[in-house]
């Protein structure tokens, strides 16, 4: 079962302590590179992408805090949440009172530890749970952090299946989460199932998977592949895949692209599914959707992010992912690439004003009122009117009604007579 093998992997890489930089991403990337061919990317610190900078590389081997009898009261090893990830290195003595300041919880959800970063601010943290801290003492605590800041690189990396077109289909997972299933794992889980799939076919699409931090990842990506861009003709964002929610597909920003026709096409089956309209909040959609860009890029989610009690906590564990959820999830990107692979997009080739039919013999006398003359005459119309490289002959038909036998013969016309091309 798909499922199974894709909770696998994901229990593989939960330990991991990943971050935007580092060791663990490599080391996460190694264990995937095991699954799928990759090509890896070192981006060195201080590389200047668009409007941001490569930060310097973070790794880190240990940290606690001890009380005065020597107890630890938590320890990175038990979980690599306790720390806020890119903490700068601390080895101090310090009073709960200073303490507390450097200490994040969750007063409602008592026995959870939160997910905090502090990526671009020189400073440190614990996260803990709020239980625990309601337990400590007045007493003097030890505090070590050992991490280092130092001039490194940021890794990305990329598993491109050649297609019989250099057009592209672009499929990208965040890969800088630490131990959380859900949001992080379960996308990198199904994107590298949806590799293997589409590796072992003949697609007319190329198709071009990323393993990438969040947000300075899909940056760099963009600032060092802009002329690659032009080839992108839709893409999605895969992440928190593997919970137990309904299934979501929030828009690209041009709203009506090829990516978001397939998704809507193959989403009108299933129940509860809903489409969400394009916003610039959410996952590497909004640096691939950017006005600068404005790529056909939409994302794929079950719960939504932020929007359950599991999210971005301790609680986001190999228990909250299942792998009917997973198995499900793969099955309806396989579809979209399904779609997208046997359903043809075109491009009307005079598409200013209505070409005249007749004078290529395409549009019979008006005295010719049999059933079949007007739903090719309709077939033909539809198809120029909404053949713009965004619309499926699947889409269209939906749209139209009409049957899709019919608008593959009525395309095959309007080919023959130079009125449409493959998009």
């Amino acid at each position: 079962m798909d499922g199974i093998r894709m909770h696998e992997l994901i229990s593989d890489l939960f330990p991991i302590c990943r971050s935007i930089t580092g060791d663990g991403v490599r080391e996460s990337l190694a264990i995937i590179g095991s699954e799928i061919p990759l090509k890896i990317t070192e981006i060195p610190s201080g590389t200047n992408v668009l409007d941001w900078e490569v930060p310097d590389e973070w790794n880190i081997s240990e940290a606690y805090i001890k009380d005065s009898n020597g107890r630890k009261i938590i320890d990175f090893q038990d979980c690599n949440l306790h720390v806020v990830n890119y903490s700068v290195p601390v080895r101090a003595k310090m009073p709960l009172s200073q303490l507390k300041k450097h200490i994040f919880t969750l007063p409602d959800q008592p026995d959870v530890i939160p997910y905090r970063t502090t990526y671009y601010d020189r400073t440190w943290g614990f996260c803990m749970r709020h239980a625990d801290l309601l337990n400590m003492n007045d007493d003097e605590y030890e505090v070590v952090i050992e991490s280092s800041l130092e001039n490194g690189s940021m890794t990305i990396a990329e598993c491109i299946k050649i297609g019989t077109t250099d057009k592209e289909i672009v499929i990208s997972s965040h890969i800088c989460h630490p131990s959380m299933a859900n949001d992080n794992l379960s996308g990198i889980a199904v994107a590298v199932e949806l590799a293997k799939a589409v590796l072992k076919r003949k697609t007319n699409y190329t198709y071009r998977f990323l393993f990438m931090p969040g947000t300075i990842g899909s940056i760099a990506w963009l600032s060092l592949n802009e002329k690659k861009t032009e080839k992108i003709k839709g893409g999605f964002i895969l992440s928190g895949v593997g919970d137990g929610g309904n299934v979501h597909y929030k828009k690209s920003r041009k709203g009506d692209s090829l990516i978001d026709n397939a998704f809507l096409q193959v989403l009108s089956k299933k129940e509860n599914a809903r489409i969400l309209d394009f916003s610039p909040y959410g996952y590497d959609e909004r640096q691939f959707c950017s006005p600068g860009f404005n790529l056909p890029v939409g994302c794929f989610t079950r719960s939504v992010f932020s929007t359950y009690p599991e999210y971005h906590t301790s609680a986001d564990n190999t228990s909250f992912v299942t792998p009917d959820s997973l198995e499900d999830s793969f099955k309806i990107c396989l579809a979209v690439i399904d779609h997208l692979e046997k359903a043809p997009t075109y491009i009307n080739l005079n598409p200013k004003g209505e070409p005249q039919l007749g004078k290529r013999g395409l549009y019979k006398a008006m005295n010719d009122q049999s059933l079949d003359n007007k739903q090719m005459q309709l077939a033909l119309l539809w198809i120029l009117n909404l053949s713009d490289g965004n619309n499926s002959l699947f889409t269209i038909s939906e749209k139209s009604k009409l049957e899709y036998r019919l608008l593959v013969k009525a395309a095959d016309l309007l080919e023959q007579h130079n009125l449409l091309k493959l998009a």
